[in-house]
């Protein structure tokens, strides 16, 4: 009699700890977040690329200095405590210039990264939802922009408006980075619209629009903002390879490959000039592309294996 009471008191005891284990609800997002804070080098990645935007954003509102001429600044000086980044020729503070320079390449690419997610998106859900004549058409010209060379239209514009702008080069890079984003939504796309939930929304009487921006675009998230992060190292670096050669953001303003260009022949007599602006180019680069690989990561369902 005593084992039964003793077997009875066992299993109410493991019913009230049944009772007590509760299931935590994950969200999907939560999910997401899990996988990218796991990747060791992407959150490497967010911090630095963060204190840059804080850098170029935040410090120049304390700097005494403005990038743009003080007579009064001693030209050619190496980095002091006065001027770490040292200054030019023409009497700049090169810390003053080198955070306008970040600030303005960071627009740009931010800029054109937000043009090619809604540009490629819409059209690649569109293509990829009507198929047949309309993806054909929206597909044809892809293919034709593909086959125009940006430097030419970077020249033309620059030619045409005289002095270039961030925001000129922002919409001439942002007319042409998207055309492999919308390829790339366009094949996901021509997968969602064969499954049971648009089967069943179109059963339910939901119109093409609710249906390509309620439930189609948004099932592509994952490759959207991972190609959000892609497209602003890509236009970081046309930008600075534009501003280089000379069609790129022009005088009175500055960005981080104008800098460059206008150091080309002090990188052995003053070097601060060339490799300063040359570092944060290549950080830029780095991080952004380190986010993308940790976000494809985190929004990859198949992910098991966690990046160190």
């Amino acid at each position: 009699m005593s084992d039964l009471n003793r077997i009875s008191a066992d299993e109410a005891a493991l019913g009230i700890e049944a009772e007590a284990i509760t299931t935590e609800h994950r969200s999907q997002w939560r999910i997401v977040l899990g996988r990218f804070f796991r990747h060791r080098l992407a959150v490497a990645s967010l911090v630095v690329f963060l204190l840059i935007v804080a850098f170029a954003f935040v410090v120049p509102l304390f700097w005494n200095w403005s990038y743009t001429i003080y007579r009064e600044i001693p030209s050619n000086q190496p980095p002091s405590w006065e001027h770490p980044f040292g200054t030019t020729r023409a009497g700049h503070d090169y810390m003053a210039q080198v955070m306008r320079g970040i600030q303005q390449t960071l627009k740009t690419g931010l800029t054109v990264a937000a043009m090619s997610t809604v540009l490629g998106g819409i059209l690649g859900a569109i293509a990829g939802y009507y198929r047949g004549k309309t993806d054909s058409l929206i597909m044809r010209f892809v293919d034709l922009l593909f086959t125009i060379p940006l430097l030419v239209v970077a020249l033309v514009v620059a030619g045409f408006l005289g002095s270039t702008q961030w925001w000129h080069l922002a919409l001439v890079l942002g007319a042409f980075i998207w055309l492999n984003n919308a390829r790339v939504v366009r094949g996901q796309v021509l997968s969602l619209r064969e499954q049971e939930f648009i089967e069943a929304a179109r059963a339910m009487g939901a119109s093409d629009r609710r249906i390509i921006f309620r439930h189609l675009i948004p099932n592509t998230t994952s490759v959207l903002i991972v190609d959000f992060t892609l497209a602003i190292a890509l236009a970081v670096l046309v930008e600075t390879a534009l501003s280089f050669i000379g069609f790129g953001i022009q005088p009175p303003d500055v960005s981080l490959g104008f800098l460059i260009s206008e150091a080309q022949t002090a990188v052995w007599t003053r070097p601060w000039l060339f490799y300063f602006p040359g570092v944060f180019i290549l950080l830029i680069a780095l991080c952004i592309n380190f986010l993308g690989d940790g976000l494809r990561d985190a929004f990859d369902p198949k992910q098991t294996m966690v990046r160190r």
